[in-house]
């Protein structure tokens, strides 16, 4: 009995200790197996069993192709194909197609690796790690994902936009330090939020830091590709990027970051009060009407001339109009369009990630696999407060403080 208990115990252990191995191995026999059932479901019938009925299809088992490496994400298991001769077409696996060395779970693991930090020459160590030593993960391997990218990336910068509903936009440039470019490169990007309280990736595109020029060619695609005018549009103090809407979109609406705009105020005072500036500032941006914005304006600039810092105070009137454009829309929505930040906080990582490893060349062979790393990104982003909302701004509902004006009142207004 107890040498029965070693025995079971022995073997237990021994299983433990190749766990992995031994769960490879399994799911290597069930994928061949299901290689295997395939063809005797095309042909109708088992390996060397005869065919009966006379309509029955053609073909016969040929034997096996070279044994080929397939990675998983549960690592990486040797599989042949089975052959298959006598048909009129030729016999394509849909289990295991031609060609094919990884599965699509692997191949999305690469950008989810890059976007967590792991540099692309250290992709093969990793993936060797986690995949196997028999993982297809050659330089050639990624280099050819890395062109995939490049073409799933030229066909979204072609895709039609005529059905797209675009509420708000948010456009930034966003810079990306190059190994071997003396300065950084601007890459212009565009989020939109959607009637239907989804907030996407619309644009990425490299550009000469953010001059007009650069902003109207993005924003010019947009428009041949179908896009009609947002509503409103939120970007930084950059003349370039209002210069293009006036352009291309005129009908669309501006608003300026705030936080762009206090970090610019910021800096024309003495470090001694910026605490007590950045409170006065955030009061004057979180009022609950424009006529407490204004208010709280006029008090920041009283400060501001009581302590001679006239550049500050002058520095707040300039594109005013700009700065107060978010209450002429729903107050629900107001926690998204005072700031850029749904660009900010998703190219955070990704700019952590270019900065500290230095790891591109040039930026237009980057561009691609930030819009990869972006794309990642964009399953996470959050929905849009207040959704049914969207759709009435869109169709031209006008709001007045964050509450919507009455029809009534506009007829008699006019």
């Amino acid at each position: 009995m107890n040498e029965r208990i070693t025995k079971v115990v022995d073997k237990s252990r021994v299983v433990w200790e190749n766990l992995e191995a031994w769960v490879r191995e399994k799911i290597q026999g069930y994928v061949q197996d299901l290689l295997e059932e395939e063809v005797t479901a095309l042909l109708g019938r088992e390996k060397s069993e005869r065919c009966q009925e006379i309509d029955a299809m053609g073909g016969y088992r040929n034997g096996h192709g070279k044994p080929r490496k397939l990675s998983l994400s549960c690592g990486t298991v040797e599989l042949r194909r089975p052959r298959v001769r006598g048909l009129e077409a030729r016999f394509e696996s849909r289990i295991l197609p031609l060609f094919v060395r990884r599965s699509e779970e692997v191949g999305a693991l690469l950008p989810e690796l890059y976007l967590h930090g792991l540099a692309m020459g250290d992709f093969e160590l990793a993936l060797r790690w986690l995949l196997g030593e028999g993982a297809p993960l050659s330089e050639s391997s990624i280099a050819r994902l890395k062109a995939k990218w490049q073409g799933e990336y030229d066909a979204w910068r072609r895709r039609s936009l005529a059905d797209w509903e675009v509420v708000y936009l948010w456009a930034d440039g966003v810079y990306v330090k190059a190994g071997l470019e003396k300065e950084k490169a601007a890459l212009l990007v565009l989020v939109a939020g959607l009637s239907d309280g989804r907030k996407v990736v619309l644009g990425v595109e490299s550009g000469y830091r953010e001059s007009t020029e650069s902003w109207s060619a993005l924003l010019r695609d947009l428009r041949e590709r179908g896009l009609r005018p947002p509503c409103l549009v939120i970007g930084d103090g950059h003349l370039g990027l209002w210069g293009a809407l006036g352009q291309v979109y005129p009908e669309s609406e501006e608003q300026r970051c705030w936080n762009h705009r206090i970090i610019n105020l910021l800096d024309k005072l003495p470090k001694k009060h910026h605490a007590d500036a950045k409170r006065r500032l955030r009061q004057i941006a979180y009022a609950e009407t424009r006529e407490q914005a204004e208010k709280q304006k006029r008090s920041f600039q009283l400060w501001c001339k009581e302590r001679h810092f006239e550049a500050a105070a002058d520095c707040l009137d300039r594109d005013w109009e700009r700065m107060v454009s978010f209450y002429r829309y729903p107050k629900e929505h107001w926690i998204h369009l005072r700031t850029t930040n749904p660009i900010e906080s998703p190219f955070a990582a990704v700019r952590l990630r270019t900065d500290a490893g230095k790891r591109f060349k040039r930026v237009d062979n980057a561009t691609a696999l930030i819009w990869k790393t972006l794309m990642i990104a964009e399953k996470t982003f959050r929905r849009l407060n207040a959704p049914k909302l969207l759709k009435d701004v869109y169709q031209g509902t006008v709001y007045l403080n964050g509450l919507a004006v009455p029809e009534q009142s506009l007829d008699k207004a006019a």
